[in-house]
Order: structure tokens, then C-alpha cells, then sequence
């Protein structure tokens, strides 16, 4: 199979053109390198697969490029491109409207003349709201502009699933978390520090909770969706165990062998205070089960920041700030 993995150097695009792959299909990843984070964070994690001989790749923005050359001779997409992070989203609005809707109604037109036969969503536990708990019958209710561009997006994709058949899964990945993690996010920016030695600062009282999904979990279920999701379907992709932000802060800290330094601040405006996944409908449906634990997931996450960012060995003396 031919599959158009949009969002491909990003954390999880790039770990899904992997899978792919390995898998024996023939992957065309394309990327705008939006400047959320640095381009040289994407382009390590293309280094990881680029030569392959089925992997092709291709800088496009899906707002304004032609994407019918990129979709030649495709059967599927998974669409990993968006406009990603919360805080900014507040201040940037026309960021997200744009890469996370207008973005994706280009790529669904171009799908359709392309006559693409499957096309995989990923979507996010935050169109859930400040509590994501439960199965996919919850109600959506964000509570950030992110979110609501994540839902919105869903809801464009029913309608064209609705008017034409068009053939859309929806994921709505709850904490994606591992190697390759964006710099931007929680878990990588403890790590970070905790390997150097700094503070970190926890917004809120640490006691918030996610069912922290691990990157080849994540990367599974995905793969397996695209194959055997059901139409029109949304479903969330989690982790099997729910941690606190203290319980995570642990972990890392035993990982790194280090003594976390924290400082806490006022909760900011549209986090989640908990989530969990009840993935029972992504079981059925294809076979989802969760297996990396936390410990072990945030140990890996630990050993390949520490060996890919230039930072001290695992075990060595913590250095003083």
C-alpha cells in the first residue's frame, strides 16, 4: 500500500512512516516545518528513516501548496499535521484556524479527486474538555482555541463523511508521550531539566492526572486503524494507566537519576485537570491494548534525550544550578 503520512518529521508522523515501513509499505511523508519548534528537531527525526528506498519526502504546506502530485498513485493518508500546543492558541488564533481546518478541507478535496480509500485522523483528548474520563459518548466541550479547532475539524470530516462517503477514522490520542517527544511539551521539558540540573515549574497544585499514552502504543493503534477503523468512527487512543504530575515528576527523577527542583504556579487557561481513556471501543474495533507502563516509557523517553540532546549520562552527578 501507498500512504501519504502528512506531518511526517513530526514527533508521532515521523514514528508512524517508520512503521509503515517496516511494515513493507511504501511511505510519501510531507511537512511544512511550521515554526512551532525548531526545524532541526524535525529534520533529526527525518534523519532516522529518510534513506529508506519506500520513503519519499517533500516540504508542503497543506494551506497553500498543490497537493495532487503528493497524493499520486496513494491509497491512504494519516494525517499528523496540525497546529499543535495549547498555550498559543490563545494568542494565534489564526494559526490553527488555518493549519488545523483550512489545511485539512484542502487535503480532503484533494483526497477525494485522488480517490484515496482511507484516510486516518489524528485528533486529541482535549476536544473532551477540562476532564477527558470515559468512553467516546462523553461530551465535547474544549476549553482552549486548540481544541475547539480539533473539534471543529472532526466535525468537518463528519460532514463530508456524511455528504460523499468520504472514508475518515478518527484517533483522539490522549498524552502522547517517548522518544522524539516535541521540545515544547511537559514531560520532555522535566527531562530536560532534570538532566542539566535546573528547576522545573509545575503549573497548578501537580496533583492534574493523565493516562499517558506510549509513542508505539500510539503508533499501533494508529496503524491498526487505518487498516480496520470503521468509518465515520472516532475513538481515543490512551495509556492503561492513570499517573499524576507528581507520580510522572517521580519517575523521571529515577530515570535520571536526579533530584527534581520544582516551582509551582497558577494553573494556565485551558489545561486539563484529568484524563483518562476508556478504549474499550478501539479494543473491539482493532485490537487496541496499551502496554508500556509509565516507568518504562518515561525511562526510554529519559535515555534518548539524554543521548540524542548532548546532555549529561544517565547516573552521572547532577550538576548545581
Amino acid at each position: 500500500m501507498r500512504v501519504l503520512v502528512t506531518g511526517a518529521a513530526g514527533f508521532i508522523g515521523s514514528h508512524v512512516c517508520e512503521k509503515l515501513l517496516v511494515l513493507g509499505h511504501e511511505v510519501v511523508g510531507i511537512d511544512a516545518f511550521v515554526d512551532y519548534y525548531p526545524r532541526e528537531a524535525k529534520e533529526r527525526n527525518l534523519r532516522e528513516f529518510a534513506a529508506h528506498p519506500r520513503f519519499s519526502f517533500s516540504e508542503v504546506d497543506l494551506r497553500v501548496d498543490s497537493l495532487d502530485e503528493c497524493l499520486d498513485g496513494v491509497d491512504a493518508v494519516v494525517n499528523e499535521a496540525a497546529m499543535a500546543g495549547l498555550m498559543r492558541s490563545w494568542s494565534d488564533l489564526d494559526a490553527y484556524v488555518s493549519c488545523n481546518i483550512n489545511g485539512l478541507q484542502r487535503l480532503i478535496e484533494a483526497c477525494q479527486r485522488a480517490g484515496v480509500s482511507r484516510f486516518v485522523q489524528a485528533s486529541t483528548s482535549s476536544v473532551y474538555g477540562r476532564d477527558a474520563v470515559g468512553n467516546e459518548a462523553q461530551p465535547t466541550r474544549p476549553v482552549s482555541p486548540y481544541g475547539v479547532t480539533k473539534l471543529a475539524a472532526e466535525h468537518l470530516l463528519a460532514a463530508h463523511v456524511a455528504a460523499s462517503d468520504f472514508p475518515a477514522v478518527i484517533l483522539r490520542y490522549f498524552s502522547v508521550y517517548g522518544p522524539r517527544q516535541r521540545p515544547d511539551m511537559a514531560y520532555h521539558i522535566f527531562i530536560d531539566a532534570m538532566l542539566g540540573g535546573r528547576p522545573i515549574t509545575v503549573y497548578g497544585n501537580g496533583l492534574q492526572s493523565r493516562s499517558n499514552t506510549y509513542i508505539d502504543d500510539c503508533v499501533g493503534a494508529t496503524v491498526n486503524a487505518l487498516m480496520h477503523g470503521d468509518v465515520g468512527e472516532a475513538y481515543n487512543i490512551g495509556g492503561g494507566d492513570e499517573i499524576t504530575l507528581h507520580r510522572a515528576i517521580e519517575l523521571i527523577a529515577e530515570a535520571a537519576d536526579a533530584t527534581p527542583q520544582i516551582r509551582y504556579e497558577a494553573a494556565r487557561p485551558g489545561d486539563q485537570a484529568r484524563t483518562w481513556a476508556d478504549t474499550e471501543k478501539a479494543r473491539q474495533a482493532f485490537g487496541y491494548r496499551p502496554s508500556v507502563k509509565p516507568s518504562v516509557g518515561l525511562r526510554e523517553q529519559v535515555e534518548w534525550q539524554a543521548a540524542s540532546g548532548g546532555l549529561r549520562a544517565i547516573g552521572a552527578p547532577t550538576p548545581q544550578p
